[in-house]
């Protein structure tokens, strides 16, 4: 099972084409799966080579018709192709009796495995394969209904200070703060598994400020590859006291899809990152 990890490395770093949506190639979408490969390293005396290639072609066979009956699914031919997902595999035969299935589903879109299993299964017998091909469709089944993250563009908070605070020293502070709200939320999101963070880092986009640019940022969002545009707001009240708000758009339509306020929060501005991460994870990780 080494050479299967070996070729899942590979392919997700050579292989898959840049981020594809299912909505690009309308409701259905594409799943592209590759014979798995087969070896046979049970020494035994007699040559099966035969009845391994008819069992394995049986079994492909059968999974791809399970995939394809389901409407959800189209079966294309390569990742290359307009694949959402991509499934590989390869069994490979220990002994006699006993047969060791690793899968693999990915994410092309978001370059990333959401199913990696090893499965062994006993016998090497027509019966037995069916046994094993019933079992791995229905896990592979599972795991493309496994809703793919959100592709979100996260834009660096932004500060409204309604302060008469003078600038200086405490505008440099202002924007390491603000960096660390950032990069802590783009955390808090990515790592639910619900989001699949944008780099925005390469696009220009202070000009103006965004949470005045009447939902520039939903477009700005849409040429990136992401699905929907976050931006964010610390309104600093006080010295010590300060609201946070974001709002979350469809990169496709403009429309908003979540907003959030904190109220009136109480603490420095080294407090904006906690409250920050608290606001996203009640609004749009915790409450879904």
């Amino acid at each position: 099972m080494y050479r299967c990890r070996l070729i899942l490395s590979a392919f997700l770093i050579y292989v898959l084409p840049r981020a594809y949506s299912a909505a690009d190639a309308g409701d259905a979408i594409g799943v592209a799966m590759d014979d798995f490969s087969y070896t046979d390293t049970s020494a035994e005396p007699a040559n099966q080579t035969a009845a391994h290639e008819r069992r394995l072609s049986a079994f492909m066979a059968a999974l791809r018709r399970d995939i394809g009956a389901d409407g959800r699914y189209r079966p294309v031919p390569s990742a290359q192709d307009g694949a959402a997902f991509k499934v590989i595999g390869g069994i490979q035969k220990t002994s006699t009796l006993v047969q060791w299935a690793k899968v693999a589903v990915i994410d092309v879109g978001a370059r990333k495995v959401v199913m990696d299993k090893l499965y062994t299964f006993r016998g090497d017998n027509d019966e037995s394969w069916e046994r094993a091909g019933m079992f791995v469709s229905r896990e592979v089944m599972a795991a493309l209904a496994t809703p793919a993250p959100v592709a979100l563009a996260v834009f660096e908070f932004e500060l409204e200070d309604t302060t008469a605070a003078s600038a200086g020293a405490s505008a440099t502070s202002d924007t390491s703060y603000l960096a660390e709200v950032t990069g802590s939320v783009r955390d808090a999101l990515g790592q639910s598994g619900r989001y699949r963070i944008v780099d925005v880092s390469g696009e220009a986009v202070k000009a103006r400020a965004l949470r005045d640019c009447g939902g520039c940022e939903a477009a700005i969002a849409r040429k990136l590859g992401a699905d929907q545009s976050l931006i964010g707001v610390v309104r600093r009240v006080s010295r010590t006291e300060y609201t946070l708000g974001f709002q979350v758009r469809d990169a496709r339509t403009g429309a908003v899809l979540a907003r959030g306020d904190s109220g009136l929060r109480l603490g420095a501005d080294y407090s904006w990152k906690r409250g920050a991460v608290r606001l996203v994870s009640d609004r749009l990780i915790e409450s879904r």
